[in-house]
């Protein structure tokens, strides 16, 4: 891993904050003229780099006179506190406040990091151009954080001397780790198997081809609703996002709460299967899974549930059936979903033309997109939480990550086939089709969502950073049906994973569906806790008469394979 090396105006000779001051204009106007077409708004530059001669100043002076203090008889005066924003917690320990130049530093690098973003934003652009530089310097500024470096960490440096050099040493055995397994520890990996303490709700796999298992799940109810939950999860990611822990697993709790639930596992595909398509996946899996669980159930409805591009997957295969005259779904529910992307955040800072059309040029025409890319992408979207914490505490600190289901998870990442993937990347991120009826053919029919007639559960988290959740709402405009949208408070997995029983975080409900998700929340009604017992509620008036549950899994066809979670997710990328 390649670390850029640290060459403000902070670091280094040039501590006099005038030439400080100077030297970032000069290399940021230099930066400019060097993109072409690519101007400051008139007066910018000048505006902050008096702010930041003013801030510089400051902090050399409060810096000067602590040492000052420090060096003298007198009652020393209070350390200077780095100007960082309210919980940042790079410098919340003493040690970068106990010494004057450790703070100097970390004040400069955030005065530093402060006023690049503020200059990006002085870019006279396109919103998308602007958002991307702002990006790339946000991301150069968190890389060069001093904190993430030894020699200007002064809580690395003390827990060296504490430990007379083992920290370092074990540090560098983790870092040889990491190099070895390909990516940065998040959590302690060897704590945990699947099968053994993560996806551990009892069932077993019923159906099986080259994409997908289908896993049934075993009643914890004497009774059971007639028509069964099938859950289609990402496949960008293991399913048992949705069965971590007994105590914070979606399936478990639908299991017990009377529903009969099968579920897809996701192939983790391999040079065999870099020829496959999006239409594959949609008539070989989502309608593949759907018509078997219509089979052994002998239901002619269903209830489906699709989380993240699960949602898309299985809303597209419902299109692609209604253009059939077919309506399996009794309901739809989705959880932080997108089926319109006209606003996808911050992904859409990495998609154009030009990148898709290198995709397609890879492997477009097959071959295989990795899992790991993906997961390290999306790592990048926060930086500081998801790298430089783990790469600052695992090897400058020598200190081993605790075990947490989650990261584990997060770390498990899912290979896709270039030609699927690259459809999708086209036909969504890119241009939008799906949003428009009939603008794209899948399976050789005409995509319109506004033909499914399933009433659907729309969930989104509020500061999801994948799907945002405005993005999110807009299928209450699109979908047809009976729709109930429901808010989440905290991210795109923690907002969806809040069992009950936690009685964590809220969740906001308005039965009146606007034009605009603004207009939503403004009438929305807070409520404390899950959302999952309003979900359950939902799902259960759509599921039919109670029947006695099943007393073996499948039926005289569909006979049980292996136990669950099955061989497809064990399979590492």
């Amino acid at each position: 891993m390649n670390h850029p090396t640290p060459g403000w105006p902070a670091f280094g000779a040039a501590l006099d904050p005038l030439s400080s001051a100077r030297q970032l204009g000069e290399g940021w106007a230099q930066a400019m003229q060097e993109m072409k077409g690519i101007q400051l708004a008139p007066g910018a530059l000048a505006q902050l780099q008096a702010e930041y001669l003013r801030e510089a100043t400051t902090l050399w002076n409060q810096t000067a006179m602590q040492s000052v203090f420090q060096g003298s008889a007198q009652t020393p005066a209070p350390a200077s506190t780095p100007p960082a924003a309210p919980g940042d917690r790079r410098f919340a320990s003493k040690d970068w406040t106990a010494s004057p130049a450790a703070a100097y530093t970390a004040g400069m690098y955030l005065l530093n990091a402060r006023t690049l973003l503020q200059l990006a934003d002085q870019v006279e652009a396109d919103e998308k151009t602007r958002q991307r530089i702002r990006f790339a310097v946000q991301q150069w500024a968190d890389a060069a954080a001093p904190s993430n470096y030894l020699a200007l960490n002064p809580e690395a440096q003390r827990k060296a001397l504490e430990t007379k050099g083992e920290s370092i040493a074990q540090g560098l055995r983790q870092l040889w780790h990491d190099i070895r397994q390909g990516h940065v520890s998040q959590t302690d990996e060897s704590q945990f198997e699947v099968g053994r303490n993560v996806a551990t709700t009892e069932g077993a796999v019923v159906f099986e081809n080259e994409l997908f298992q289908l896993i049934e799940y075993k009643p914890t109810t004497a009774q059971v609703h007639e028509r069964p939950l099938l859950i289609v999860p990402p496949c960008i990611n293991k399913f048992y996002i949705l069965d971590l822990q007994p105590d914070n697993s979606l399936v478990r709790h639908a299991v017990s709460q009377g529903q009969r639930v099968f579920l897809v596992s996701w192939v983790n595909a391999d040079e065999r299967l870099q020829d496959k398509t999006w239409d594959d996946y949609i008539e070989q899996a989502v309608i593949c899974a759907i018509r078997e669980v219509q089979a052994i159930s002998r239901q002619p409805q269903i209830n489906a549930l699709g989380f993240c591009i699960g949602g898309t997957l299985l809303s597209t295969a419902l299109a692609v059936l209604a253009a059939r005259g077919e309506q399996p779904a009794a309901s739809l529910t989705l959880l932080t979903s997108f089926l319109d992307f006209s606003d996808t955040g911050i992904i859409d800072l990495f998609v154009d033309e030009a990148g898709v059309r290198l995709r397609e040029a890879s492997i477009g025409q097959g071959g295989l997109l990795k899992g790991q890319e993906l997961a390290t992408t999306f790592s990048f979207l926060r930086p500081n939480d998801l790298v430089w914490n783990y790469v600052v505490g695992n090897y400058l600190k020598g200190e081993s990550p605790p075990p947490f289901d989650l990261l584990y998870w997060n770390s498990d990442s899912t290979n896709l086939p270039g030609p699927m993937f690259c459809w999708y990347l086209r036909h969504t991120y890119l241009d939008n089709d799906l949003a428009t009826p009939g603008k794209v053919t899948v399976c050789g029919e005409p995509v319109d969502f506004r033909r499914i007639q399933a009433p659907v559960f729309i969930y989104a988290s509020r500061e999801d950073h994948i799907v945002p959740w405005h993005s999110a709402y807009l299928t209450t405009q699109i979908l047809t049906g009976k729709k109930q949208f429901v808010l989440g408070a905290s991210g795109h997995i923690a907002g969806v994973i809040n069992p009950p029983a936690k009685k964590k975080r809220s969740h906001w409900v308005n039965s009146k569906l606007p034009k605009t998700a603004d207009a939503w929340l403004a009438g929305a009604t807070e409520h404390p806790g899950s959302w999952w017992p309003l979900w359950s509620d939902w799902l259960a008036s759509h599921g039919g008469k109670l029947v006695n549950a099943p007393k073996s899994y499948g039926d005289r066809t569909h006979k049980a394979i292996e136990p669950a979670p099955g061989r497809y997710v064990k399979v590492r990328g």
